[in-house]
């Protein structure tokens, strides 16, 4: 089954709103095995919206609208639905009493055009709204071709769509989508995909489908099958493939893996503790380890150093260090994992310190040049990193180089 989602509302044209149902819709759609053809957008316009739905439904089966379906004129999309299909809207007494006792049940009363809301095509299916006042509806026309029309908040489409729309498409449609994602560092999206050049070169199903997010790679192997089991199995194979090639690169599995997460649980795992010492990135490394809960049981501290008086005060970094080669060193940035430890008392020390910009320290340290260090009982390491963009964007890069660089050290260490 092919589909188009279509946001209806001028507001979300002009910016106003942003359109989180699409995102939504097309991740739950690809999960009951529904190709999500295309997303449009139309403002509150019958002649447009009829357009939309002409062209959608010449290449789908589905179209699923959100929005349009309150009580006012510009409310368009459920009458402009009917009148795509032919179908005269009549009262719905059951709705309307619905309504009514919704508003009573927040200490209101419906006005008279909230009965706008309760007027349907007798052939529809109507999907109760628990949630607010506009009930959704199914349509269905000639050549099995089917609009489906939901309300617009989120709060009030998502249970409607999981409640109602979920069980009627799963009787629709006999296959499903699974997705299995990987995330992946160290490697740049072009990279990564050429390793696995011809995996995606003859790929049918399950299918691979990479793309870059934030500072990871992602890699999608989804798989259509008749059901979950089917699809793991036929994509276990093909994930085991793209961890042998991309190793370690590869740091872990799921929507909702974070590298901070993966970081966090080795440091528990293997029973060591750390503190860090932050100049250019400011407290953004500590606040990345922070956001695991139940990092307190490893996590002691964070030192935000931004000056050489706070470097030297605080780490007990050397002013001759700073003097012979400045705060944005190799030198430095030893002296401030090593003091981190050291004072804070941590089985590791981390420090950053570089140049973000706007300004530079010359040619030799320009705009986007980082020095991080890691001393892991003892034993210090120093890395250089060069990074490009904003001021912010050169931050956050940083702290996941170093978080990277943490896993990959905690992995390796015994």
């Amino acid at each position: 089954m092919n589909a188009e989602i279509i946001a209806v509302g001028t507001e979300i044209l002009l910016g106003d709103i942003i359109n989180t149902n699409a995102q939504y819709l097309s991740k739950e759609l690809a999960a009951l095995g529904i190709n999500v053809y295309r997303q449009t957008v139309v403002g509150d316009n019958e002649k447009r919206l009829l357009k939309a739905f002409e062209d959608a439904l010449e290449s789908c089966d589905l179209v699923i609208t959100t929005g349009g379906l309150g009580p006012t004129a510009d409310d368009i999309t459920k009458e402009t639905a009917a009148k795509f299909f032919n179908q005269e809207l009549i009262f719905h007494e059951t709705s309307w009493e619905f309504i009514n006792n919704y508003f009573k049940s927040i200490g209101r009363e419906a006005t008279e055009n909230n009965k706008k809301q309760a007027y349907f095509p007798k052939e529809a299916v109507i999907l109760e709204n628990h949630n607010g006042t506009a009930p959704g509806a199914i349509l269905k026309g000639d050549n099995n071709k089917t609009i489906i029309v939901l309300p617009g908040p989120p709060k009030e489409m998502k249970p409607m769509f999981h409640e109602s729309v979920v069980p009627y498409l799963r009787k629709e449609s006999k296959d499903i989508l699974y997705s299995k994602v990987l995330r992946i560092s160290g490697l740049g999206e072009s990279a990564a995909e050429e390793l696995i050049r011809d995996i995606l070169d003859k790929q049918t199903n399950p299918t691979v489908a990479p793309y870059a997010k934030e500072a990871d790679v992602i890699f999608r192997i989804t798989a259509r099958a008749k059901d979950e089991e089917e699809a793991k199995d036929m994509i276990a194979p093909l994930e085991q493939e793209i961890i042998d090639r991309l190793g370690d690169n590869v740091y872990g599995e799921g929507e909702d893996t974070t590298m901070e997460k993966v970081v966090a649980e080795l440091l528990m795992k293997k029973e060591l503790t750390v503190a860090v010492s932050e100049s250019c990135t400011g407290g953004m490394l500590a606040s990345r380890l922070v956001n695991y809960p139940g990092i307190a049981n490893v996590f002691i501290e964070g030192a935000v150093t931004y000056t050489n008086d706070a470097k030297m005060r605080r780490l007990g970094v050397k002013k001759e260090t700073l003097d012979n080669y400045t705060a944005v060193s190799a030198e430095t940035a030893i002296e401030m994992a090593e003091g981190i430890a050291r004072e804070a008392g941590s089985d590791i020390g981390i420090s950053t310190t570089g140049l973000a910009g706007p300004g530079t320290g010359g040619e030799d340290k320009p705009i986007g040049l980082v020095y991080a260090a890691i001393t892991i009982k003892g034993v210090t390491k120093v890395k250089e990193y060069r990074f490009a963009g904003s001021r912010n964007k050169i931050r956050d890069r940083a702290v996941s180089a170093v978080l990277d660089w943490l896993r990959r050290e905690l992995i390796n260490h015994k």
